[in-house]
């Protein structure tokens, strides 16, 4: 299958990037990633400096993978990371535009990396268990309705990859903190901190990303599938701390 691509090449933050184009035969069972492995090997061959990428398990688990391709976060396929997507996927298009994610908060490091340590800094903000509670408890003793865990599980598949800020015309993370907020604040040891959702919200907005105006694209391309009701949840946390 042979790829005409056009990827986004920038040096460091300060500088200015650009699209360049490169040609690629590759094999359509070749994941994305395995295709820049390829075209990497091509560069290096010829003493060209190799794109650099983002990526660590390769198995859709960590989301580091994380890149826009034709538009959309993570490509083509719904809760589907980048290194779980196919070339034979874009058979039907032979022309990629590859680029990170574009968002004020994630700075671009090089290439197709971007800084997304502020996700750190908002779950640092707020996103923890503020109590000691020693050795583990026996798990009996807090007894925990399935349905409430199995709301707290959903949430906490979360992988803070930020495809919800790259598809959001306001940079918003909200899905994000709500992810994690909805995930910490329906367990008993969670519940203690009636603060997290103003904390984290307000760590969002020092951190420069925009504000939520349910436009629910965020929800279409989460790879985990994390639903909006999850905002509708820390707003109520919200609004009741």
């Amino acid at each position: 299958m042979n790829f005409i691509l056009h990827i986004w090449r920038q040096n460091s933050p300060q500088q200015t990037g650009e699209f360049v184009r490169y040609e690629l035969d590759v094999a359509e069972d070749s994941s994305f990633l395995e295709m820049l492995d390829a075209l990497n090997e091509h560069l290096i061959e010829k003493g060209e400096d190799p794109v650099t990428f983002d990526h660590d398990c390769r198995e859709g688990i960590c989301g580091s993978c994380s890149l826009v391709i034709n538009g959309e976060p993570h490509g083509r396929h719904k809760a589907t990371t980048t290194c779980q997507q196919y070339m034979r996927d874009y058979q039907d298009q032979n022309e990629l535009w590859i680029e990170p994610w574009r968002a004020a908060a994630f700075p671009v490091i090089k290439d197709l990396v971007v800084d997304r340590s502020a996700f750190d800094r908002i779950i640092q903000a707020g996103g923890y268990i503020p109590v000691r509670t020693g050795a583990a408890p026996e798990a009996n003793t807090q007894p925990v309705a399935k349905p409430v865990a199995d709301k707290a599980f959903d949430a906490a598949t979360c992988i803070g990859c930020g495809a919800c800020v790259a598809v959001c015309p306001n940079a918003s993370a909200t899905l994000f903190i709500a992810a994690k907020v909805s995930h910490l604040s329906s367990l008993p040891q969670g519940q203690l901190d009636n603060k997290r959702p103003a904390k984290m919200l307000a760590r969002m907005e020092a951190e420069g990303f925009g504000s939520c105006s349910n436009y629910r694209e965020c929800e279409r391309v989460c790879p985990k599938q994390i639903r909006t009701d999850t905002i509708s949840t820390m707003n109520r946390l919200l609004y009741r701390g």
